[in-house]
């Protein structure tokens, strides 16, 4: 059986279970706390950079969330997660590099300021938001009048991009000014993969208790 070692607050982790999820595959969850069980030496036998997410698949040990996803859509390619069409997969895989790449690094100075362990100033704060914006633009170009970003068929692109999004009215970033990519995420949050998926506000407050105490440690 496939096992996932994870976070219900990681990103990264939410992504590679929403598709283990909506291929229906068989799946073991271990929760990982992080709170210094990355670093037992246990964890550190699968993953060495002692992050998260972790896939075991019958002895084979994977690491990175978006190798995780292609390695899960090339050994278990039904139902796809990914289009034919030459144009909607060349979209599909620029959304995701997207998300990580410029979207993802300016969403953690905000997560930080939200949870109240941020030194920004106001002006880096808005800067964050406005290279946000500019990725939330370009998306919504994308989209267009498309059901998902692989037109007709739920993506790892909506996979990946859909793990983030939803969370920024939360960071002061609401999204009535992209009208098709909020009915998007009304769309994906309504499915049962994203719903059991999402972390309570029991575990967030936990993980922010956790987030202190690191970050004290730090000092």
């Amino acid at each position: 059986m496939l096992k996932l070692y994870y976070n219900r607050i990681s990103f990264n982790s939410s992504r590679v279970w929403i598709a283990l999820l909506e291929k229906g595959l068989p799946f073991e969850l271990v929760p990982m706390k992080l709170n210094g069980d990355q670093f037992q030496p246990e964890f550190l036998a699968l993953n060495p950079f002692h992050q998260i997410p972790v896939l075991e698949d019958e002895g084979f040990v994977m690491v990175e969330s978006l190798a995780i996803l292609d390695y899960l859509e090339a050994k278990y390619p039904t139902p796809s997660l990914l289009p034919s069409d030459p144009q909607m997969l060349g979209t599909v895989k620029m959304v995701e590099m997207l998300t990580l790449t410029q979207m993802m690094p300016p969403m953690r100075p905000l997560m930080m300021h939200s949870m109240g362990f941020s030194q920004e100033t106001p002006e880096k704060l808005q800067e964050a938001k406005q290279n946000i914006g500019q990725v939330l633009r370009f998306f919504e170009s994308k989209l267009a009048d498309r059901l998902f970003f692989g037109d007709e068929q739920l993506t790892l692109a909506d996979i990946v991009a859909g793990t983030a999004i939803p969370f920024l009215p939360s960071l002061g970033l609401p999204l009535e000014d992209y009208p098709r990519l909020k009915e998007w995420c009304d769309r994906l949050m309504a499915r049962e993969s994203w719903q059991q998926t999402q972390p309570t506000e029991e575990e967030i407050t936990e993980f922010k208790t956790q987030l202190k105490i690191l970050l004290s440690q730090r000092r």
